[in-house]
């Protein structure tokens, strides 16, 4: 059986919802709650255990990209989606044929300081990243390798 190679994936939180912080402190958390269709189509279809993940601030002063997490655990059923009195219920969801997914990540590494994303945008060989794009709103977005790298580098030169 042929080894996928291992990718790359750039995933936003909200600092007060989420923070790369409370990721150090928990180890392992789920990431529920994506309700874009394009966003759980990658989570559900291409994220995989051990593919890279930078951990990026979003609303936040500034936002940019906070650390390292990996994928933990690959997709499965988001179960807030069914429960009634939780923020993600959603009464179309059904749990034989489940609409909404969820990953677990991992922590990896907190970057001494945020890569911001003024910074991403000036940086060489990151023109072409999605989060620079203009109108880029997706909480989950794709990044290749030379991406990852490129802004792995930025985040731990920061401190240094």
């Amino acid at each position: 059986m042929a080894t996928r190679a291992k990718r790359y994936w750039l995933m936003k939180c909200e600092p007060e919802a989420y923070s790369i912080d409370d990721l150090e402190r928990d180890g392992v958390t789920t990431w529920e709650g994506v309700r874009n269709f394009q966003a759980r189509n990658t989570m559900r279809d291409d994220m995989k255990v051990g593919d890279g993940v930078l951990f990026y601030a979003s609303n936040a002063e500034p936002s940019g990209v906070a650390g390292v997490a990996e994928i933990a655990r690959e997709a499965y059923p988001d179960p807030y989606a069914f429960q009634k009195e939780h923020k993600y219920f959603d009464p179309k969801s059904d749990p034989d044929d489940p609409t909404w997914y969820m990953v677990d990540v991992r922590f990896v590494e907190k970057f001494p300081e945020i890569v911001p994303l003024a910074a991403l945008k000036e940086a060489k060989g990151l023109a072409d990243m999605v989060v620079v794009q203009k109108g880029s709103r997706l909480s989950v977005q794709p990044v290749t390798r030379k991406e990852f790298d490129i802004v792995l580098k930025l985040g731990r030169q920061k401190g240094a």
